[in-house]
């Protein structure tokens, strides 16, 4: 094993059969120009045929052959090796693909064999539920009529099942021998509350393993084990680990595998939650840092008039985010629910006590977990979450107050089988409740409505900001940030766009009615969410917003929903749509709108990168979104990125011979200046890392003091914009100074030189971008001199050369 590294950032490749290793290779010389520390891959194991997103593994043994295989992933790990970059690769412990029985030789196994397979254990599967057979939930209307005996297997369209050895004879019926199997077809819906296999969250196709027992986690881990063996991968990303049996257990035996190797845990953490302090990680994968970033950008003085604009708007995110895990424990996850009951049975309580009816405790366990304030209790540390989700159940249901108190002592004990499911079907009510479903109800500011993140936050204080700084710098220096991942709801340039609107407040309000008026749609709601995508993605294709279109008003479930479709109500919807590029005057809306927002979406998306990049923790940087990214959720956040433009944008921002370009690029829709902001941030933080050293909040006086957000971090500073629309307002930086110990410095953006002073002016400093980084003169004089790549030196410019016309005026007006 190699010495244990840690990155001072990162860059998430997605990597598909489209953009498989060899091309994920052919950016490594990208990636460290641009000045990312480490390369960030998408899981890579064996998934699915055709699978775009490879969190379906099928086969633990090797790497996905579509993607390039072993010997690709060999090729790209040299190569990053080679120009200094580490590895860190995402991997999947919580469960696997069973789309295609034949691709996956556990679960064909299992079909197979049943319970007499040698690999059944792997499974998480209640036979008895089953009465002794696995329920694979695949069939249509046309039940068993869909199924056909071809050359001894039974099939499902194209899909093959095995038969167990002598159960076909001839001229058997389809019936006969389906009826002989280990496994027992059923019609789809019934997965709801009859399945008896644990998936991944309501994905029929995604079987849970039992990492926890040590064959299992051996066997799907020793690939992975060989990587870190071998040299070939620094770190990684583990998926999912709410859903696992012993999160810290597995954690250990993770770490046990690696030697300690730096490791992420994709774990969200609800405002004020912390990641267990028991677990052998580096921290998390990022969410928590980004609702912070996202809300000390918005407007507090917006949430009044916005949450009025929207109409119907839900007044209580506390109440609709239960309804809604409530939802999904009574519908889609009613088979974990059902489990959950059996596992307590009857006699919950004690042998003197009356039985309980089954239906009672069913009712008492789904309000549990719909109780949940956090994704999930991890026993013994966090019981005082799941106790008050128990007396939360019983304040909102006195009804089943004595099924509550009869059930809680097992579901609080550790060691208790009940205790241990209910700890790994919460997280799932969570994400499905809140994350796919609440999220989609509410939207008043949407770009609030993000993973990891509470809607019902509007804001974030400056102060909050850098306390929330110091606290991570403290307890998890190594932990990631991000603004943008293939599971946002919404991208980074996205959200910083729609978090203009609660700057203009009454007049978004104006704007919103007079959109409704041109195109109705009668869930007010729901259509103020769509016109803020559409605002906040734009120019997005209508083929991009009618995808989203249907996906978010199914996800919300109000109006429309996957398995029932409403044909009248997506009608209209897709209407709205088309509306935006096809009625004049609507289209003049938005085209007046754009006016208006463009430039501050574009300060806050500068603003929002810079902070990300030069903060604490270890940032990583999305693919693509080195540039503008105006994405919505899967798939339209995992499309190609063009990395030709991207390569040519950064040569010449280097210039011919890294002295920088021969005129700053303007902040504009070609997202230029954006590109300069990441390659300078990342540089300068891997080429000297004694600039990143502490945090210390920088004060700032003036007319403009509450738009600006500053800080050192040990001789680096930022300095970014905040609120744009209301520093116009006030008329620009005036006597603005942000106030910083008196040395010379260098703005890596622009060249500029900021003099010894008693306050840097920001009239002066903010003229051609809405951020700056200062770096001691004498680091920018050092990199001029050819000791050191991170930042060649900028051609100083005009004041207002670069972006006169393109951003809020950032001096006297």
């Amino acid at each position: 094993m190699t010495a244990r590294r840690v990155p001072t950032s990162t860059y998430r490749l997605q990597v598909t059969p489209d953009f498989d290793l060899g091309a994920a290779r052919d950016v490594v010389d990208y990636v460290r120009d641009l000045g990312a520390d480490w390369l960030y891959l998408s899981p890579v194991l064996q998934a699915e045929p055709g699978s775009q997103h490879g969190y379906d593994v099928v086969d633990h043994t090797r790497v996905d052959a579509e993607r390039g295989g072993d010997e690709a992933l060999r090729a790209l790990a040299e190569a990053a090796h080679a120009v200094g970059l580490g590895v860190l690769v995402d991997v999947v412990p919580n469960h696997v693909g069973v789309a295609t029985p034949a691709s996956n030789p556990w679960w064909w196994s299992v079909l197979e064999q049943g319970q007499g397979s040698p690999v059944a254990w792997a499974f998480d599967v209640d036979w008895d539920a089953g009465d002794g057979k696995l329920r694979v939930p695949v069939l249509d209307d046309r039940l068993l009529d869909a199924v056909e005996l071809r050359d001894g297997r039974l099939y499902l369209g194209d899909t093959a099942y095995p038969t167990a050895p002598g159960t076909v004879h001839d001229g058997d019926s389809v019936a006969d021998v389906h009826a002989r199997q280990h496994y027992e077809f059923v019609h789809w819906k019934r997965a709801d509350h009859e399945l008896n296999y644990r998936r991944f969250f309501a994905v029929n196709t995604l079987a849970a393993i039992r990492v926890e027992e040590p064959e299992v986690f051996a066997a799907s881990h020793s690939t992975i084990g060989a990587w870190f063996r071998d040299g070939l991968v620094d770190g990684l990303r583990i998926d999912h680990p709410d859903g696992l049996y012993d999160p810290a257990g597995y954690l250990q035996d993770l770490a046990a595998l690696t030697d300690g190797a730096y490791t992420l845990v994709e774990k969200i953490l609800e405002p004020g939650e912390e990641l267990p302090s028991s677990w052998p990680v580096d921290g998390t994968t990022g969410y928590d840092a980004l609702g912070v970033l996202d809300r000390v950008f918005v407007d507090p003085a917006g949430e009044a008039s916005l949450t009025a604009a929207s109409g119907a708007e839900p007044t209580d995110w506390q109440r609709l985010t239960h309804d809604t895990r409530r939802g999904i424990a009574d519908g889609i996850l009613g088979s974990e629910v059902e489990r959950l009951a059996r596992l307590l049975g009857p006699g919950t309580g004690g042998a003197a006590s009356a039985p309980l009816p089954h239906e009672r405790i069913v009712d008492a366990v789904a309000e549990v977990v719909a109780s949940f304030d956090v994704y999930r209790t991890y026993l013994p540390e966090g019981a005082h979450h799941l106790i008050a989700a128990l007396e939360r159940a019983a304040v909102a249901r006195p009804d089943l107050g004595d099924v509550i108190d009869r059930i809680a002592p097992a579901l609080v004990d550790p060691a208790n089988a009940a205790a241990i499911r209910l700890q790994q079907t919460s997280g799932m009510v969570m994400a499905k409740g809140v994350e796919d479903t609440a999220f989609y109800r509410t939207s008043r500011l949407t770009s609030l409505s993000e993973v990891g993140g509470d809607p019902s936050v509007f804001s974030v204080s400056v102060d909050d900001f850098h306390q929330a700084q110091r606290d991570r710098l403290g307890s998890w220096p190594h932990t990631m940030t991000t603004l943008t991942t293939h599971d946002t709801k919404r991208s980074e340039d996205t959200r910083a766009r729609i978090a203009v609107l609660a700057e203009l407040g009454p007049e978004w309000a104006s704007t919103l009615a007079r959109l409704q008026s041109l195109a109705p749609l009668d869930d007010a709601v729901f259509a103020d969410l769509l016109w803020q995508a559409i605002v906040g993605a734009r120019p997005a294709s209508r083929e991009r917003l009618h995808a989203y279109a249907e996906k978010a008003s199914r996800e919300a479930g109000d109006s429309t929903t996957w398995t029932a479709p409403d044909e009248d109500f997506e009608r209209r919807m897709h209407a709205l749509v088309d509306a935006a590029f096809d009625d004049p005057a609507v289209v003049a809306v938005l085209d007046a709108l754009d006016e208006r927002i463009d430039a501050a979406g574009w300060s806050n998306g500068l603003g929002q990168k810079l902070v990300q990049l030069t903060a604490p923790g270890v940032p990583d940087v999305y693919q693509g979104t080195e540039s503008w990214d105006r994405s919505l959720v899967d798939p339209d956040n995992r499309r190609p990125v063009d990395y030709t433009e991207r390569r040519h944008v950064l040569a010449e921002l280097d210039g011919p011979d890294d002295d920088g370009p021969e005129q700053l690029p303007a902040v504009g829709r070609d997202g230029r200046a954006k590109l300069l902001v990441t390659s300078r941030a990342l540089r300068v933080r891997r080429d000297h890392p004694e600039l990143f050293t502490r945090y210390l909040a920088l004060e700032a006086t003036g007319s403009a003091a509450d738009h600006v957000l500053a800080f050192d971090r040990g001789g680096a500073i930022t300095i970014a914009t905040r609120l744009p629309i209301g520093l116009e307002r006030v008329g620009g930086w005036g006597d603005t100074l942000v106030h910083a110990v008196p040395t010379d410095r260098v703005d890596l953006l622009t060249g500029r030189r900021v003099p010894a002073d008693r306050g840097i002016a920001l009239a002066d400093l903010l003229t051609d971008y809405p951020v700056a980084l200062l770096v001691p003169a004498h680091v920018a004089e050092a990199n001029a001199h050819g000791t050191a790549t991170c930042c060649a030196p900028m051609p100083a410019m005009a004041s207002g050369t670069a972006s006169s016309t393109s951003h809020p005026p950032t001096g006297d007006t």
